[in-house]
C-alpha cells in the first residue's frame, strides 16, 4: 500500500534524492573510464582484465537489479534505496585502498550491488510520486542529472587521475554518498510497497544471477573451450529462468508484462539495443585518445565531455516532449541520430583529427539525449502502479545488460585480435582493428534498434 502521495514536499524531496543518486553512479562510471590506462599501469593489467574493471561493476549490478526491484515492491522502495546507497558509499571508501586487481574487482562488485538497489528504486519512486502528466518532465530532469554525472566524470576524473592518482576519484564519491544517505533519512517521507505481502522468488533470482554471470564470463573467455561451455550454460540458465517465471504465482520478473504489452516489450528491447551499441564507445575512445593520440587523462576527459554535455542539456526537453506527443517518435529520432554518430567511427585511424571525434560525440549526444527519457517514460507509463518497481528494475536491467554486452563485445575482440597482453605501441594497430570492428557491430545494432523503437506502438498511459 502506498502511504504518502502527491504532496509537493514529497515530490521535491523524491526528485532531489533521485537526481543526486542519479548523478553519483554515472559520475563514477565515466570518471573511471579515463583512469583505466593509469590503473593498467599500476597493476600491469592486460587488455582483457582491464575491461573487467567496468564490467565487474555492471555484472554485479545487473545480477541484483531485478531481485532488488521485487524486494522494493514488497518491503519498501525507500528502504531498499537507502540500504543500496549505504553499501555504495562504503565500497567507495574501500576502493582507494585496493592493493591488487583482485581487491579492486571485489570492491567494484560491492559497489555494483549497492548501485543495483539504487537503480531498481530511483525511477520507481519518482513514478510513484509524480502523476502521468508530470512524469516526462520529472524523468527528464532525473536523466539530466545522470548525464551531468556522465559529463563531469571524464573531466574531473581525468584531472584527479593526472594530479592526484586514480584512487582520489573514489574519495570524491564517498562523501557525496553520505550526503544522499542523510537526505533520504531526513527529507524523503513516506514509503511505497504496492506488492506488500507477496513472496520473493529466491530460486528464480539465483538461477537468473548464475545464468547472467556465466554468459558474461563466457563471453570474456571465448573462443576457448571453457568460454564456450560457460556461454552455453548461461543461455541454458536464462532459458530455464524464463520457463520457471511463467509458471509461478509471484515471479521475481513478471514476464506477463512482456506478453501482452507491446509498448513495454519493444521499449525495453530498444533500450537493450541502444546501450549494447553505445556503452563500449567511451571505453574505446578513452583508450584511443590516450594510447594512439598520446593525450593525458585530463585532456582525454575534456574531449569525452562533449557527448554527455549534449545529452544533459537535451534530455529535459525530450522528456517534456514525450509528455505532449508519442514517446516513440522522439525516441526513434534519437536512435537514428545515434546510428549516424556511430557510422563515422568505423573509419577511425591514427590520423583522425580530434574534431572528427568531437563531431561523432556530438551526434551521439544528440541521439541519446532524445532517446533515453522518452523511452523511460514509455516503459513506466505502460504498466500498472503495482508493477513500477519491477518495471523500473527491468528497464535498468536492460540498460546494464546492454552495457555489459557492449563491453563483453570489446573484451571478445581484444581477446581474439590483441590477445591477453598490455596495450603497448607494438599492439596499437591491433587495437585500432579491434575498435573499428567494434564500431561496425555497434552501428549495425543501433540501425536494427530504429525498427524496434518504431514497432512499440502508442502508449496507453496507466
Amino acid at each position: 500500500m502506498r502511504r504518502e502521495t502527491g504532496h509537493e514536499v514529497s515530490k521535491g524531496a523524491a526528485l532531489l534524492v533521485a537526481c543526486m543518486a542519479g548523478f553519483l553512479t554515472p559520475f563514477m562510471v565515466s570518471s573511471i573510464s579515463v583512469a583505466l590506462p593509469a590503473i593498467s599501469k599500476d597493476f600491469n593489467l592486460n587488455a582483457v582484465i582491464l575491461a573487467w574493471i567496468p564490467t565487474a561493476y555492471l555484472l554485479a549490478a545487473a545480477i541484483f537489479l531485478v531481485p532488488f526491484g521485487r524486494i522494493a515492491d514488497i518491503h519498501g522502495r525507500k528502504k531498499v534505496f537507502l540500504y543500496g546507497m549505504i553499501l555504495y558509499t562504503i565500497s567507495c571508501f574501500l576502493l582507494p585502498f585496493s592493493k591488487s586487481e583482485a581487491m579492486l574487482l571485489v570492491f567494484r562488485v560491492l559497489e555494483g550491488i549497492g548501485s543495483a538497489a539504487i537503480f531498481s528504486t530511483g525511477t520507481a519512486i519518482l513514478i510513484s510520486v509524480f502523476p502521468p502528466g508530470e512524469r516526462g518532465k520529472a524523468l527528464g530532469i532525473n536523466v539530466a542529472a545522470v548525464y551531468a554525472g556522465l559529463s563531469l566524470g571524464p573531466a574531473i576524473g581525468g584531472f584527479l587521475t593526472e594530479h592526484f592518482t586514480w584512487r582520489s576519484i573514489f574519495f570524491i564519491n564517498g562523501p557525496l554518498g553520505l550526503v544522499v544517505v542523510a537526505l533520504v533519512l531526513t527529507k524523503l517521507r513516506g514509503e511505497w510497497t504496492e506488492a506488500k505481502g507477496e513472496k520473493l522468488d529466491v530460486i528464480g533470482s539465483i538461477i537468473y544471477g548464475l545464468g547472467l554471470a556465466a554468459l558474461i564470463i563466457g563471453f570474456s573467455m571465448f573462443p576457448k573451450a571453457n568460454g564456450v561451455w560457460l556461454l552455453a550454460a548461461g543461455v541454458a540458465g536464462l532459458l530455464l529462468f524464463i520457463f520457471l517465471e511463467t509458471r509461478i504465482k509471484h515471479p521475481v520478473l513478471n514476464l506477463r508484462l512482456f506478453r501482452h504489452n507491446t509498448v513495454f516489450t519493444m521499449s525495453n528491447v530498444a533500450a537493450l539495443i541502444n546501450y549494447s551499441a553505445t556503452a563500449g564507445v567511451v571505453f574505446l575512445l578513452s583508450l584511443y585518445l590516450q594510447y594512439i593520440k598520446g593525450f593525458t587523462a585530463e585532456r582525454a576527459g575534456l574531449v569525452l565531455l562533449v557527448q554527455p554535455l549534449v545529452m544533459s542539456a537535451l534530455s529535459p526537453l525530450a522528456g517534456r516532449m514525450s509528455d505532449r506527443m508519442e514517446p516513440r517518435v522522439v525516441a526513434t529520432a534519437g536512435m537514428a541520430l545515434t546510428t549516424a554518430g556511430l557510422v563515422p567511427l568505423i573509419f577511425l585511424n591514427r590520423d583522425s583529427g580530434v574534431w572528427y571525434i568531437v563531431m561523432c560525440l556530438l551526434l551521439l549526444g544528440l541521439g541519446f539525449g532524445l532517446f533515453s527519457s522518452p523511452n523511460t517514460n514509455a516503459v513506466m507509463s505502460s504498466v500498472e502502479r503495482k508493477f513500477y518497481g519491477v518495471a523500473s528494475a527491468t528497464l535498468a536491467t536492460m540498460r546494464l545488460v546492454g552495457q555489459m554486452l557492449s563491453l563483453a563485445t570489446v573484451m571478445l575482440l581484444f581477446s581474439v585480435i590483441i590477445g591477453k597482453v598490455q596495450i603497448t605501441p607494438e599492439y596499437y594497430d591491433a587495437f585500432l582493428t579491434s575498435s573499428r570492428v567494434g564500431f561496425t557491430v555497434f552501428a549495425a545494432l543501433c540501425f536494427v534498434g530504429i525498427f524496434a523503437s518504431v514497432a512499440r506502438g502508442k502508449v496507453k498511459r496507466q
